[in-house]
């Protein structure tokens, strides 16, 4: 690369000397140069000549001279590098250019090749810098791009590291959260453009907020239907305790945001939520012009089932026995053995529960009910009759109850 090199004096001859002992430099392309007589001048030539890499000026020259010069130079935008040159060498005339910005200083007469290793050493300056401010402007660009996926602690250390580092596919072991809205067709239809606009970036924006709270990987975001990660991009050996946690804190702001909006009167559904953990084909499947940073397999397709059985469950959290199991010290009752489209086995799903509620009678009599269904115990049916009369809110102990009124045998449930 040519540096550009801004020559600012106003003697005579000056011009002519530099291009004959650069002469060789400039044949092949190291170094170019500009001149010009005074700092205002030299100004004007930066404006028509932006690339200019350094400056080498006078200090005495009529109009502007080179300390005023140099400190115009220092409030650009764009600083140039300066070397001040100067028959005028003494201790306060250093002690100004050094003050206002200068690179370094020399005296006249000048030196020929003492300016030539100022020059090289300047300009090796110069690129330095302009690397570094690639670097610095290719990770604002990163972080702002990683930012839509990651929470802020993750951006910053993929965007500090490069934003290659942990993007190729590969397979990895994971926790995964799917989450939809119920009715949210209806809603898009029946609802103002303007209204469902800050309706939807109130909620994905909130959303996305409890999940970057858990250090979660928002995947997609496709209308209302959120898909989130965990233990991805980096480690996470708690994982699954992460997922369900979150889980539980998304609902609790799902509930909340409802309730905002019902005061407005706007209908707005309940958030179902389903969680799996397993092993997932994750990274970049963007290409190199299109960054998509999500994750495909059996696991991820489980947790979006889990997510529509609440439907039919009557529940708004389902968690697969891989996720509890991973979880540790899970709290939860069971939900049942889930038939679930596309997979040949049922799946054990449970809903979690806040610790609040796990130590309930209720839940007890939860339990109680649920071991009889799976033993096949006739005592089932009044048992979970007993808890619906009790707490007519409980959704899931309904459920069961209407399955078996309607002849159903044990805890496998066979969704559509």
């Amino acid at each position: 690369m040519t540096a550009t090199v801004l020559v600012v004096d106003d003697e005579p001859d000056l011009e002519a000397l530099v291009l004959q002992k650069f002469r060789r430099q400039i044949r092949n392309g190291a170094v170019a140069f500009v001149f010009a007589h005074d700092g205002i001048e030299a100004l004007a030539s930066i404006e028509q000549h932006p690339h200019v890499d350094m400056v080498v000026s006078d200090i005495n020259m009529p109009r502007m001279d080179g300390l005023s010069l140099l400190a115009k130079l220092q409030e650009a935008e764009d600083k140039k590098s300066t070397i001040i040159v100067s028959a005028y060498g003494d201790m306060s005339n250093i002690r100004t250019a050094m003050n206002r910005g200068a690179f370094d200083f020399l005296t006249k007469p000048i030196d020929f090749g003492d300016l030539e290793m100022t020059i090289e050493k300047t300009i090796r300056h110069v690129e330095a810098m302009r690397e570094a401010r690639r670097r610095q402007a290719e990770a604002e660009r990163a972080h702002a791009s990683l930012s839509r996926y990651f929470s802020p602690q993750i951006a910053s250390r993929l965007a500090a590291v490069g934003d290659s580092d942990g993007m190729e596919v590969h397979w990895r072991e994971v926790a995964t959260i799917f989450t939809d809205i119920t009715g949210f067709t209806s809603l898009v239809e029946t609802v103002a453009p303007d209204v469902l606009g800050a309706l939807l970036n109130e909620y994905v924006g909130g959303m996305t907020d409890v999940v970057f709270a858990h250090e979660g990987t928002v995947a997609k975001i496709i209308g209302d239907a959120i898909q989130v990660l965990f233990n991805a991009p980096g480690d996470q050996p708690d994982y699954a305790r992460r997922a369900i946690a979150c889980a539980h804190d998304l609902d609790i702001w799902a509930q909340a945001f409802r309730d905002r909006w019902k005061e407005k009167g706007v209908s707005f559904g309940a958030t179902r939520i389903g969680v799996h953990a397993g092993p997932a084909l994750v990274g970049n499947f963007g290409g190199s012009r299109f960054f998509d940073y999500t994750a495909y397999g059996d696991t991820i397709n489980t947790a979006a089932r889990l997510e529509a059985a609440n439907k039919h469950l009557g529940t708004r959290i389902c968690v697969s026995a891989a996720a509890a199991d991973s979880a540790g010290n899970f709290q939860g009752r069971p939900v049942g053995n889930i038939s679930l489209r596309g997979r040949s086995e049922p799946l054990r799903a449970f809903e979690p529960l806040q610790d609040a509620r796990f130590k309930t009678t209720a839940n007890a009599q939860y339990g109680e009910a649920f071991a009889k269904l799976e033993a096949g115990d006739a005592a089932a049916m009044p048992a979970f009759a007993a808890l619906v009369g009790l707490h007519a809110d409980d959704a899931l102990a309904g459920f069961h109850l209407k399955r078996l009124l309607n002849g159903a045998k044990g805890a496998r449930i066979q969704l559509d």
